[in-house]
């Protein structure tokens, strides 16, 4: 579709894309491309999504003018390492964004879940697994998707959704878009600004050899580190304070008794919500 556009070093890497104006799902478009024999390396992108999947297979629909894209990409990484991918998402994300919205400092998020850089609240963060916030609200969300291939490999699909021109309004968490953050900028903007962004940051991540750089990344735009949280999985809800993200991606959390708890996968709330939701 005319329109998306790579960016001048994402095209000098040899990346390709297919843009549309509206789509079922980006990842089931990429993830059906690794079935057909394509090598990744490959965005599928979108401005309206209708069949799109968040995480544990929650829907996840979105307007017309909002971004949906998906990199196929086919890593000579092992399995293990894949999974990291998601925090090399999180990191050309936020930095894609930071790029678009304007560089003033702001109060903190209503969640007390803002990001830090050189000291200072800032207005993009991350937020534990895979979301990116601006001003402590759900700005944009990430999901990877594996299929194994005949090879032995596995092609993996690297769902982003951004609320450019509206947020979902029946969810249980704040979220904010561009538009309402007072940002006049398209999806086809963020969607270069992405593209630019993830050339470099997968290049930190090196086939998984550069993992820890692309950690110490992503701690240094987390948002709530040293703040309150609560994380909830399967039933069960864990609270104390967030401590950091450990070497293999999970979250630490020091419970009341001292102990250190590192979680996988989970819910994340932080501040004042951590201590008031069950």
């Amino acid at each position: 579709m005319a329109g998306f556009l790579l960016g001048a070093n994402a095209r000098s890497a040899g990346y390709r894309l297919v843009g549309f104006d509206n789509i079922g799902s980006t990842n089931s478009e990429a993830l059906a491309a690794a079935a057909a024999g394509d090598p990744g390396g490959i965005w599928f992108a979108a401005l309206q999504q209708t069949a799109g999947r968040g995480r544990r297979g929650r829907p996840w629909a979105s307007p017309h003018g909002n971004l949906a894209a998906s990199l196929l990409i086919v890593p000579d990484a092992e399995t293990a390492a894949t999974a990291t991918l998601g925090f090399v998402a999180g990191v050309a994300l936020s930095r894609a964004l930071g790029s678009i919205l304007p560089g003033r400092l702001v109060r903190m998020g209503i969640d007390g879940a803002d990001g830090t850089v050189n000291g200072h609240n800032a207005r993009i963060a991350l937020k534990w697994p895979n979301d990116v916030l601006a001003d402590g609200a759900k700005l944009a969300g990430i999901l990877l998707e594996a299929q194994k291939l005949s090879d032995g490999r596995h092609a993996i699909g690297v769902g982003f959704g951004v609320n450019v021109v509206r947020s979902p309004k029946d969810v249980p968490y704040p979220a904010t878009s561009l538009a309402e953050l007072g940002i006049d900028r398209s999806a086809f903007d963020v969607f270069e600004a992405l593209s630019e962004a993830w050339v470099e940051v997968f290049g930190l991540w090196r086939d998984g050899r550069g993992v820890a750089d692309v950690l110490a990344h992503w701690r240094s735009a987390a948002a709530g580190i040293g703040a309150p949280v609560a994380v909830s999985h399967d039933g069960r809800v864990v609270r104390g304070i967030f401590e950091t993200i450990d070497d293999d991606g999970r979250l630490v959390v020091r419970a009341e008794d001292g102990l250190r708890i590192a979680i996988t996968a989970g819910d994340v709330h932080f501040g004042a919500t951590a201590s008031a939701r069950s």
